[in-house]
């Protein structure tokens, strides 16, 4: 049993090392242009699109939360636990207003840091 074992953890270990890419050596310009792509820096225009987005993305995610906390709540009263859609209307209110906020601070960060780079850029 234990032979097998070895025998089979031996055969794994053999085609894993099969399987492992030999490293070859990178070009300047390859290199150079790796290194460039994780430097880009964004312009305004992605900014203020992507803050847009966010703060999209956060008042939907608040809008599934509201509706998540109002079906519970709904399906708790009409199985006569009132305390328990109080818990669950409760939980997607708080849930909505952290979601929309979250959107709304980040989205605005970003659009103010666009409208930033584009005054900067005018003068």
């Amino acid at each position: 049993m234990i032979l097998r074992l070895l025998a089979a953890t031996m055969y794994l270990a053999g085609i894993c090392i099969a399987q492992t890419p030999s490293s070859t050596p990178v070009s300047g310009a390859a290199q150079a242009d790796t290194n460039k792509r994780a430097h880009t820096r964004t312009s305004a225009k992605h900014d203020v699109g992507s803050g847009a987005g966010d703060i999209g993305k956060g008042a939907a995610k608040g809008l599934g939360s509201a509706a998540t906390g109002a079906g519970k709540a709904a399906i708790d009263l009409a199985t006569l636990h009132p305390i328990g859609a109080a818990t669950d209307l409760g939980r997607g209110a708080v849930s909505t207003g952290t979601n929309v906020g979250a959107g709304a601070v980040k989205g605005t960060g970003k659009i103010l840091r666009g409208t930033g780079k584009a005054i900067k850029h005018l003068l």
